[in-house]
């Protein structure tokens, strides 16, 4: 797999309510990834960037929504999620601190 294109993978965090709880609970973290991205590019991708252990990956195709400003009509684009679990005992931290 090229190394370059593991660094086009991973998009960011997603930051949401149901993310956390999910990270607390479940020790899994949720990331915005390329919408063509596949699972096992975005295994790769983790254990390489953060050095971890994934033991799974799920995807999600997120529809964009529907906005409007004044008159004009629009819709924002569509995107994809992944919801990446991490071995046992293993972490993200994403603000860096203790």
């Amino acid at each position: 797999m090229n190394q370059e294109r593991l660094y086009t993978v991973l998009r960011g965090p997603h930051i949401s309510e149901k993310s956390t709880v999910i990270a607390d609970g479940a020790g899994q973290v949720v990331f915005q990834v390329a919408p063509d991205a596949n699972k096992k590019e975005i295994k790769a991708a983790v254990e390489k960037l953060f050095d971890v252990q994934v033991t799974g990956v799920r995807t999600v195709n997120a529809k964009g929504k529907r906005k409007r400003f004044g008159m004009i009509r629009g819709r924002r684009r569509d995107w994809k999620k992944a919801y990446v679990t991490l071995a046992e005992g293993q972490d993200i931290d994403f603000l860096g601190g203790e």
